[in-house]
């Protein structure tokens, strides 16, 4: 028994998800099949990214990762694999694998798609399992690429006293991901007290444990259980009630 995961933005309401997964038990019958999201934003490949490079490798080596966001970016419609760390992976190619590895050493490859198929994914992502439940590598059955679409993402700015970063991701409670992770924030902050500043707010001027540390509807920063650092409300909404989006910027002043 094969495991596969589904990242997509295909929603529930549609036929869409229960397509591609039908075509997978054709496929292979006896596939676990796990719903990372179906819930993405439409063609929110930053998105797509952040949810599942917080994800994968909780699974099983051997795990088979479909992605399926955005596969329409271009009239190419190409579709790419990659083997990286005992894991398979599978996407448009519309520069997601840029957003979710940090560094890629292993050969990327172009899957075939089906002439005149009526939903280039379903086939595409049927196939390729089929492929690797043989045991098969992908220069078995695809062609390698020497180029793929690439995307840049926010990248937090440091000094020796001082990193700011961005709002990356907002989740349903709407606490604030930013993109400065637990390894920065400790190398650069050394312990040290420090100001977070965000908007025209007053600064957050400790990091919490638990969203329980200050008061309810008390405002509070803390590294939650994907090793970034959020900002949240104890029992409230920090993007509506801070007025937080999308790459708003969050800047640490350390002292000393």
């Amino acid at each position: 028994m094969g495991i596969v995961t589904l990242t997509t933005d295909f929603g529930l309401q549609d036929y869409y998800a229960a397509l591609v997964k039908g075509a997978l038990l054709c496929a292979k019958p006896d596939l676990q099949i796990i719903d990372v999201s179906h819930h993405i934003n439409n063609y929110d490949i930053v998105q797509a990214a952040f949810i599942l490079r917080n994800t994968w490798k909780n699974f099983p080596s051997g795990t088979i990762h479909l992605i399926g966001v955005n596969d329409l970016a271009s009239a190419e419609q190409r579709f790419l694999g990659l083997a990286h760390a005992g894991h398979f992976f599978i996407a448009p190619d519309n520069g997601l694998f840029a957003l979710l590895f940090d560094q890629l050493d292993e050969p990327v490859f172009s899957l075939t798609v089906p002439s005149e198929s009526a939903f280039p994914i379903k086939d595409v992502f049927a196939q390729t399992v089929w492929h690797l439940m043989q045991g098969q590598s992908f220069d078995q059955f695809a062609e390698p690429v020497l180029d793929m679409v690439q995307r840049i993402t926010f990248q937090p700015v440091i000094s020796p006293n001082r990193i700011r970063g961005a709002v990356i991701y907002i989740d349903q409670y709407e606490n604030a991901i930013s993109n400065i992770n637990k390894e920065l924030f400790e190398r650069v902050g050394k312990n040290r007290s420090f100001e977070l500043y965000f908007k025209r707010h007053d600064p957050i001027l400790k990091l919490s444990r638990n969203y329980y540390d200050v008061a309810v509807g008390e405002s509070l920063c803390l590294i939650n259980s994907a090793d970034y650092l959020e900002l949240a409300i104890n029992m409230g909404k920090a993007s509506s009630m801070l007025g937080l989006k999308l790459e708003d910027t969050i800047q640490i002043d350390f002292k000393g």
